[in-house]
């Protein structure tokens, strides 16, 4: 469970969220919703312990960090490294000392991955050369690999088409079929109101627990 007590988030000395308290259940699928500028990736990067909260506390209840896995929007991220996708899934939740391999059950799993998102004959392919759809299943692909406890998703359909979004979203089932807890960054109301029981909405410096006419399970 993630409990928020009374949490204040500030960008220098902006305040972008004031007042949160609530929770959020342990294996929930929660939709993170709001107007641009509302605050939702600075919780997000709160939640993820990479946003320092101004007042107030977030309990993860034990969730260490390493059991957390957040996924950034693909556009701010640099894709000029020369690396391919098999890689970059690979190296996810990795620590690799200077001159080490990755080892053979890594680049299995980094496989099976990549084929669960529909890019497996993309595996030895640069990122560079993928587009903006096909670099956001690699970063799903990534996030499989992972296999956090807490995933954090941050605009997870951003540039990707209706069928992707379909797959995208089968893969987020999953994860809470596990009882993983996912929390995900969306604006297309339709697709919150069809899979996601619960929300969160921002509303400038309030909030808004599952405010959202119609909210049901997919």
């Amino acid at each position: 469970m993630i409990r928020f007590d009374n949490v204040e988030l500030r960008h220098g000395e902006r305040i972008v969220l004031r007042g949160l308290c609530g929770t959020i259940e342990t294996g929930s699928l929660t939709a993170l919703i709001g107007a641009n500028g509302s605050g939702k990736t600075t919780l997000l990067r709160a939640i993820a312990g990479l946003h320092p909260v101004a007042s107030g506390r977030i309990d993860r209840d034990g969730v260490a960090p390493a059991d957390i896995a957040l996924l950034a929007q693909g556009s701010h991220l640099d894709r000029s490294f020369p690396i391919t996708c098999r890689d970059v899934v690979a190296l996810a939740a990795t620590r690799l000392g200077p001159f080490r391999s990755i080892g053979r059950d890594r680049m299995a799993a980094a496989k099976a991955a990549l084929g669960r998102v529909g890019l497996a004959e993309m595996a030895s392919r640069p990122i560079e050369a993928l587009s903006a759809g096909q670099f956001q299943r690699v970063l799903f692909a990534r996030t499989i690999v992972q296999d956090a406890r807490l995933i954090l998703l941050d605009e997870p359909f951003t540039a990707v088409d209706a069928a992707t979004t379909r797959l995208l979203m089968s893969v987020i089932h999953e994860w809470h079929a596990q009882g993983r807890t996912v929390i995900a960054v969306l604006h297309d109301m339709d697709l919150v109101r069809r899979h996601f029981v619960h929300s969160l909405l921002l509303t400038g410096q309030s909030v808004v627990w599952d405010g959202l006419p119609g909210l049901q399970a997919a």
